[in-house]
């Protein structure tokens, strides 16, 4: 249904007087100057500048962790001079990034000297953020041209470093992966209790650092995973060198062209459904069901559209870095429960975790 013809004429005439009103450069004016409006007037202006600014402060992100800012100063205090010539930038330009990192929190003044900002020491507990903003040099470059990339005008970088395409460099993704995952891990073992399971089968499981964490904390649990050829052989090794050969199987295969290994009572998706489209989205769900037994859990997490207060994380951010990858979309909670429901699953369950804009956590039983 179309929402603007649904909505009453009145409401309708409102939101049109609202916008009218709110491109008017006198009202701007009046309501930056008004009392009762200038608090709101000042923190929307903020907001928008913010949004232009937004690739200025993810370059300034990038140049401290470039230049091993967070690390040095772990250490302890410093000045501009000395971080001038350790990192060898004039020291000028130096203080301009230092002060535009404390700006944005990442650092803070003290006295004269540089230390760790609240969102600098934050950073150093998630080396993925920091994994993740050197990958974005890919990214940034796939999205410089938005329109063209929407029109479908270009061939993004970003595609030819997926290696499910076909075309990707499987061990750089996986690192990729492996450095981001262990933020994701914590939300999920928090959340969920594996210990009444007998086995788990993680599909699209990288290098083991989920199921490696999760060893630790259900030491009955056997462990599976699923992934391309060269991948599991990592994960093999991985787990070998953990201590976990004879509970931890990892098995090189295509979801697409063969049946998922059964055996696990527990299967987990984790930041995978996303990276497919809706075909491909829902046969993996089909075939995940196909491996389970009555009433084996499907566990799936990953980032969801539409999580209050974290919407642009899902409509803006992934709604492009998957249009980049070529393939898939961030879902809402309900989008992906449809599927769920669609490919045989029932009792979805949402689990609540406590950092949701890192990861949603949906639950349901094989009902067959």
């Amino acid at each position: 249904m179309n929402t603007l013809a649904a909505r009453p004429p009145l409401a309708e005439f409102l939101l049109r007087w609202r916008d009218s009103l709110l491109a008017s450069a006198r009202f701007q004016n009046f309501a930056a100057r008004f009392p009762l409006t200038r608090g709101v007037a000042r923190r929307e202006a903020r907001a928008l500048f913010d949004i232009c600014a937004g690739f200025v402060y993810a370059q300034t992100l990038q140049a401290c962790i470039e230049l091993d800012l967070f690390e040095i100063l772990a250490a302890g205090p410093k000045g501009a001079e000395a971080l001038a010539v350790r990192c060898a930038v004039p020291a000028a330009r130096m203080r301009m990034l230092l002060d535009a990192a404390c700006s944005l929190r990442l650092l803070e003044l003290s006295g004269k000297r540089y230390r760790l900002g609240r969102l600098g020491a934050a950073l150093r507990g998630n080396p993925g953020i920091a994994a993740m903003v050197a990958h974005h040099r890919i990214f940034y470059g796939d999205i410089s041209d938005p329109v063209a990339l929407l029109r479908g005008e270009t061939a993004p970088d970003l595609a030819k470093f997926w290696p499910y395409r076909g075309a990707g460099d499987a061990a750089k993704y996986s690192a990729l992966m492996a450095e981001s995952q262990p933020m994701i891990a914590v939300e999920i073992l928090s959340a969920y209790d594996f210990s009444k399971h007998k086995c788990v089968l993680d599909i699209g499981g990288g290098d083991g650092v989920f199921l490696r964490r999760l060893a630790a904390q259900a030491p009955g649990l056997k462990l599976m995973l699923f992934d391309l050829p060269e991948v599991a052989a990592r994960a093999s090794q991985n787990f070998a060198d953990a201590g976990l050969a004879e509970r931890a199987t990892a098995i090189g295969g295509d979801f697409e062209a063969e049946s998922l290994p059964r055996g696990a009572d527990v299967i987990t998706l984790i930041r995978v459904l996303h990276d497919h489209d809706d075909d491909k989205a829902l046969a993996l769900l089909k075939a995940a069901r196909a491996a389970l037994p009555p009433n084996g859990v499907l566990l799936l997490a990953e980032p969801m559209a539409g999580t209050k207060g974290a919407e642009p994380i899902g409509a803006a951010y992934f709604g492009f870095y998957l249009l980049a990858m070529g393939s898939g979309k961030a879902r809402r909670a309900e989008e992906i429960e449809a599927m769920l429901t669609s490919a045989g699953f029932g009792r979805v369950r949402h689990v609540s975790t406590s950092q949701p804009m890192l990861t949603g956590l949906l639950t349901c039983v094989n009902i067959s």
